[in-house]
């Protein structure tokens, strides 16, 4: 019945866009199962915890002050949903205009695309730190943590690991994005307005490569750096668990893959690989103090070229005072 009513949605898909969001939300829950959020007193003051002793220790290894979101949501994949469809939205804007010769099978096709993209990562996203790029008004300065609990129990069984040591290193991973904006106040803006730019180019028809390759080169940054701060402030070893989700990663099937691949997941992965190896070499180097000099200011970011040439970025940075 699930299925049926997703197709439903979609094949129904209306309004004036070349998206139906209200059809996109229904359609994305009616093909997800939201899973169980039957979190125990305990379980939900481990999550607590374990936010919070990363918070200590993230601000310790990095040297950053920084806020936390007031409050810490444990949720389901319905609610991840409704909280991730309005920042598509705002990013699909520009396109609004677009639809083509044939707006009624377009809109049903771009509906389904975004119900598929929107259900896959409810099923699959772990934490989320979300900057609420792109808000209005009183969301514009906010930001929020969230927990997809029934994602972390599936994944935890699923690697036979300790429930509470693997929700341990999804909190700390997600802290250390926090601390990322938090040590720069401008990268939102600095993403906005290159999201924008690049979305508005491909609403003209055109593909913006130079900006995407800034977002692509600050994205790295933003991964590499949390890999690093997570090597350091975590207090557990995990290359287990690390080389358990990479076991799980090659065990995918061919559509999981083609998904992965359609929504520029592999291209993550690379981020995470290449910037871990750039904030490596500039530690080993110079330091992790030097290292958070990248957070400064826009300028400060490295180059695709530096990013794999560290001491090029060494350089310039010893260049700057």
């Amino acid at each position: 019945m699930g299925l049926y009513r997703s197709v439903r949605a979609v094949t129904e898909a209306s309004g004036t866009g070349p998206i139906d969001w209200d059809a996109v939300a229904e359609a994305s829950k009616a093909g997800t199962d939201p899973g169980t959020l039957e979190v125990g007193p305990a379980e939900r003051e481990g999550y607590a915890t374990d936010v919070r002793d990363a918070r200590d220790r993230v601000r310790e290894v990095s040297g950053f002050e920084f806020d936390l979101p007031d409050t810490i949501e444990i949720i389901n994949r319905h609610h991840w949903i409704d909280n991730n469809i309005e920042t598509f939205r705002r990013v699909m804007a520009p396109l609004e205009d677009r639809v083509g010769m044939f707006p009624s099978a377009a809109r049903v096709i771009n509906t389904g695309s975004m119900t598929v993209a929107l259900s896959f990562l409810a099923r699959n996203v772990l934490g989320q730190y979300d900057p609420l790029l792109l808000a209005d008004g009183d969301d514009a300065d906010d930001h929020a943590l969230y927990f997809v609990y029934p994602n972390v129990r599936r994944v935890a069984d699923s690697l036979e690991a300790d429930s509470d040591r693997f929700r341990r290193w999804i909190a700390f991973h997600e802290v250390t994005h926090a601390a990322e904006f938090g040590a720069a106040p401008w990268l939102p803006d600095h993403l906005e307005s290159r999201m924008e730019a690049a979305v508005d180019r491909l609403a003209e028809g055109d593909i913006d490569r130079v900006t995407l390759g800034e977002l692509d080169t600050t994205m790295t940054a933003v991964e590499g750096y949390a890999e690093l701060l997570m090597d350091r402030a975590f207090d557990e070893e995990y290359q287990d668990l690390r080389a358990e989700i990479e076991r799980r990663r090659r065990g995918r099937g061919p559509i999981q893959k083609l998904i992965r691949r359609a929504l520029g997941l592999g291209m993550k992965r690379r981020q995470y690989e290449r910037g871990k190896d750039f904030f490596d070499a500039v530690v080993d180097a110079r330091g992790i103090e030097f290292a958070g000099r990248v957070w400064e200011r826009p300028e400060n970011l490295p180059s695709d070229d530096e990013l794999d040439d560290p001491s090029a970025w060494i350089r310039r940075m010893d260049g700057t005072r």
